[in-house]
């Protein structure tokens, strides 16, 4: 890395961004003005080793690394699937450890099974899309939604969800079951492709040194 240049993290913000903190202090990358929950600061800087961090909303996260405004993201693999952006995934953090699934009440377990075409409420669209039409071969209408998918079953929206389930509690509070597992999800760091290229070594040490601290894969 030359000198003069910074190299950038976006990290997405809330407990991601303070797992990763954590994490990243552990394996001799610290940054101490961005524990600092007072500050108004955008910028955290890291003068000693040359290292830059912001904090971003999740679904920017994607988009700062493909642009190259970050070398590197830390973000929900969540994200990853949906944002589709052009990134290098290259870490599993492990941490933020969840499922996403295909939930809805024991009624809909037989369109799915018999692929009729239902309608799925998703604040995840894309994942949604990719699985129903490219790994079920399923006909769905998808609608995108902002707040809690949940209630799409219990007032008629839509047959089936997809969202991300952790313990299920909200789901069995609301009559609601994991239909179908689509994948796991974590913490992900992705590269964007020309610093995986430009800056192979410091990227690489820093991988290295998180797998050695903290058994990442």
């Amino acid at each position: 890395m030359r000198e003069d240049r910074y190299l950038t993290f976006a990290l997405a913000k809330g407990r991601l961004a303070e797992k990763t903190i954590d994490l990243f202090g552990q394996a001799g990358i610290s940054c101490e003005e961005i524990k600092d929950k007072k500050t108004r600061k955008l910028i955290f800087l890291n003068e000693q080793r040359k290292l830059k961090f912001f904090l971003a909303k999740g679904p920017d996260v994607p988009t700062y690394v493909e642009y190259g405004a970050a070398d590197i993201g830390v973000v929900g693999r969540d994200t990853v699937l949906e944002e589709n952006r052009n990134v290098y995934e290259v870490l599993d953090l492990g941490f933020g450890k969840c499922r996403m699934c295909v939930c809805g009440p024991d009624s809909a377990a037989d369109l799915l099974k018999h692929h009729e075409r239902i309608r799925v409420a998703s604040k995840y669209p894309n994942i949604a899309k990719d699985y129903f039409y490219n790994k079920k071969h399923q006909t769905v209408d998808i609608i995108k939604l902002n707040g809690s998918v949940e209630l799409g079953p219990l007032v008629g929206l839509s047959e089936v969800i997809v969202d991300i389930v952790e313990t299920g509690s909200t789901l069995h509070e609301n009559g609601l079951k994991v239909l179908e597992e689509i994948c796991p999800l974590s913490a992900r760091m992705i590269v964007n492709p020309v610093s995986m290229q430009m800056e192979r070594v410091s990227i690489r040490e820093l991988i290295n040194a998180l797998i050695d601290k903290n058994g990442c894969s």
